[in-house]
Order: C-alpha cells, then structure tokens, then sequence
C-alpha cells in the first residue's frame, strides 16, 4: 500500500519534528501534571467522604489523566495540547485522521514500551524517515508539521 506522507517527496512535512516532538512532550507532562493536582484534591475529599475507601483511586490517578489527556486532545484535534503549541500533527500513515481509541492505545503503548524498552522505543526516530517511534509504527501514526500540511509545498 502506498502511505500518503513520503519524506522523500514532502520533506518540508517532517522538517524538525523530532525537535518539537520532545519539547510538545515536556509541555504535555507539565499539563497532564497539573490535571492530576486538580484531580487529586477531588480524590482526597471523596476518600474523606466515602471514610477512605475513594483514595483506591489515588492509584490510578497517574495513568487514567495521562490516557484520557492524549485520547481527548489527539481524538479531537489530532494533536495535545503540547503538540499544538509546537506545531505539529497526528495523522494516520493512510492520510486519515486519529481517533479518540488511536489516542488511547498511542499514550498507553507509550507509556508501556517506555517503562520496558526505553532504547528500542527511541532509537526508530533517529532511523526512520519519518521521525516514526516504535508506538507510531506499530498504531499506523505520523506526526507532521501543522503548517506544511495546511499549506502544502
């Protein structure tokens, strides 16, 4: 099959996107980071209300902001918040756009390959031509420069 977004015939698509890529995740653990203050004062007065038994949930906190964040923003607008700001986009390798269960799967396969195989998981970018993390290959995502894609060549 023939995958829409070639670095040899759009390279302006994927020009600094490694770069970026870092810096959106920086930004990305900074908000994510302040949802789980926010949502861990709500668990702490619900653990006050249910006599202890809610602060269960302090053990998912983490993960369950983390998964929602990405699901909600790359489902919505294909690309976090710190994507965004940095200007870049998730695409399909077909062209399509991600979903709310491709940015589900994309932040627990992060999570999960990173925290396993951190080497494996970061060395597919500095090989692949399109900037591709193991994740990205194994979903069928890229990420792109917004503004290349928006304009064109």
């Amino acid at each position: 099959m023939h995958q829409v977004y070639s670095p040899a015939t759009q390279p302006q698509l994927f020009r600094d996107v490694r770069r970026r890529r870092i810096l959106a995740f920086a930004l990305d653990l900074l908000i994510v980071g302040a949802f789980v203050l926010v949502s861990a004062f709500f668990v702490f007065i619900f653990g006050l209300l249910t006599f202890g038994l809610g602060w269960i949930l302090f053990a998912a906190l983490v993960p369950a902001v983390a998964v929602l964040y990405v699901a909600f923003t790359v489902g919505a607008r294909q690309a976090t918040w710190g994507m965004r700001a940095m200007g870049i986009t998730m695409r399909m390798w077909y062209g399509g756009r991600p979903d709310f269960w491709i940015g589900a799967a994309h932040a627990v396969l992060f999570w999960a390959s990173s925290g396993l195989l951190p080497l494996i998981v970061l060395l597919p970018p500095l090989f692949d031509p399109r900037k591709r993390m193991l994740h990205d290959m194994v979903l069928g995502t890229v990420l792109l420069d917004e503004a290349s894609l928006t304009t064109g060549p």
